[in-house]
């Protein structure tokens, strides 16, 4: 099974530039290990939600908005794809991403299989 493993970064990530050296090598080493566990299909960090355009479409006319979709205080900061042979193999792997520890949070979601 493949699952979507969707990071909210939580305050203490999103304060990068404040956090000590020590710190700071301790979570990019984390990353780098996250990146190197078998299954991992790593992803990309996002930008914050207000660099976001929601575009829609109405009686075949686009149509978009600066900002995110809704507001919300645990917007999407980034992901990557596992393949697990279950559940408890995805939240095992969750718990080592770096920000899970940090005041952020892992939702860990399965991809439709078509």
């Amino acid at each position: 099974m493949k699952y979507m493993m969707l990071i909210n970064l939580g305050p203490q990530a999103r304060a990068w530039q404040n956090l000590p050296q020590d710190d700071q090598k301790r979570i990019v080493d984390g990353w780098q290990a996250l990146n190197q566990t078998p299954g991992v299909t790593p992803g990309n960090q996002l930008q914050p939600p207000e660099t976001a355009t929601t575009v829609r479409v109405e009686d075949g006319q686009t149509l978009t908005t600066d900002g995110p979709y809704v507001e919300t205080k645990e917007a999407l900061d980034g992901y990557f794809i596992y393949e697990a042979e279950d559940l408890d193999a995805a939240i095992a792997v969750a718990a080592t991403v770096p920000a899970a520890s940090m005041g952020g949070a892992i939702e860990v979601r399965p991809l439709a299989q078509w």
